[in-house]
């Protein structure tokens, strides 16, 4: 059973960072995609950024793009998300996710709020 574990949320003021990290417990961690979702108050969860398995490609969704980085270290099973000039509508409790052999997988998310 494939398990992530998200951390490195926190509060910050607006115009601050934070970077997340979400560990894996899989043996061939380096065959997943990685993906990071959010979810605000209200709203529907939403993809924010993933990155492939094979080579390394990324990609953001609009409101991020220029100010997150997502990244992978798979010689430590993880894969992080470098968030900076964070707005407070990046407000969200923050999920990973991966999806393989016809499977998906979240973690228990982490929550990301941006103060005025």
């Amino acid at each position: 059973e494939v398990q992530l574990v998200e951390s490195g949320g926190g509060l910050v003021q607006a115009g601050g960072s934070l970077r997340l990290s979400c560990a894996a417990s899989v043996f061939t961690f380096d065959d997943y995609p990685i993906g990071w979702f959010r979810q605000a108050p209200g709203k529907e969860r939403e993809g924010v950024s993933c990155i492939s398995s094979s080579d390394g490609s990324t990609y953001y969704t609009d409101p991020v793009k220029g100010r997150f980085t997502i990244s992978r270290d798979n010689a430590k099973n993880t894969v992080y998300l470098q968030m900076n000039s964070l707005k407070p509508e990046d407000t969200a409790v923050y999920y990973c996710y991966s999806y393989y052999a016809r499977r998906a997988y979240w973690g228990q998310g982490t929550q990301v709020t941006v103060s005025t």
